[in-house]
């Protein structure tokens, strides 16, 4: 994924607090480059006060803002538009959901080495010749009315965000951090396929650990044999709730044999 090949492209925004709101949910993602279809015009003075508010330290993302006419006009240099909407319809076709255009935004975006062999008119050798790969325009509609169906023709595909049915508007800005989050997570994933979140232990792991710790306490006298339920449910309350991962857990469980390892040396050499 090359994020610099991604653009948000925003049409017609009403209010000049989303617009900020939405450089900074950039900014978070490292996505760099805006578009805004409408007139500069009228995001200037108060309005401009409104969105550099919002962006906080995102306002250079605004500063560099490009402003175009049409959606046409705006994704003219894009490999393809995806436009967002939570509608579907005859005329929508098959929406994508936020990961799995995401994938596709990937392929596009990567560097490609073209196949094809350039000769170098300063050395006269054969080269490989290198390609940045494809930009990728994602279009937000105004706030009040979304994408129409005129608008959506002009994308070359649809992507949309699952949510309630019973409140299913979402904030403009909002919908332009979740869809950038998706993209920089794919990146996240192909720099780092064994990239996860944080996990925490299961009942059965904990288990282990709580039998590991109360072994090795019996071992160095710490209670007798009567108190090891007791002892066991103490130190299985305090692991449940402490929400440990596997490497806390690991590097825990080890302290507590090397306690035991040093006592039972130190009763040795007496």
């Amino acid at each position: 994924m090359n994020l610099s090949n991604i653009v948000i492209i925003l049409d017609h925004p009403d209010e000049p607090r989303n617009i900020g709101a939405a450089c900074r949910a950039m900014a978070n993602n490292d996505i760099k480059t805006l578009r805004i279809v409408g007139k500069k015009d009228d995001y200037e003075d108060a309005a401009l006060e409104h969105i550099k508010v919002l962006a906080i330290h995102a306002g250079y993302i605004f500063d560099n803002v490009e402003f175009f006419d049409s959606i046409k006009d705006a994704t003219k240099d894009c490999s393809i538009s995806a436009g967002t909407t939570r509608r579907f319809g005859k005329k929508r076709g098959k929406l994508l959901l936020p990961e799995e255009f995401a994938k596709m935004a990937s392929e596009i975006t990567d560097t490609i080495q073209n196949e094809s062999l350039v000769k170098s008119s300063e050395s006269g050798k054969i080269a490989k010749e290198n390609s940045s790969g494809g930009k990728v325009a994602v279009i937000f509609g105004n706030e009040r009315t979304g994408l129409t169906d005129d608008q959506l023709e002009q994308c070359t595909l649809g992507v949309t965000i699952p949510s309630s049915e019973e409140f299913g508007s979402l904030n403009l800005s909002h919908a332009v951090q979740i869809l950038c989050y998706h993209l920089y997570r794919q990146k996240l994933s192909e720099k780092n396929p064994n990239y996860r979140g944080y996990t925490p232990l299961t009942l059965q792991r904990i288990d282990k650990s709580v039998e590991i710790i109360t072994d090795n306490l019996k071992e160095v006298g710490f209670f007798k044999m009567p108190g090891r339920e007791d002892m066991e449910n103490f130190w299985r309350s305090i692991l449940s709730r402490a929400s440990l991962s596997e490497g806390e857990a690991q590097y825990l469980e080890k302290i507590f044999v090397k306690v035991a390892g040093l006592c039972k040396k130190q009763n040795n050499d007496k």
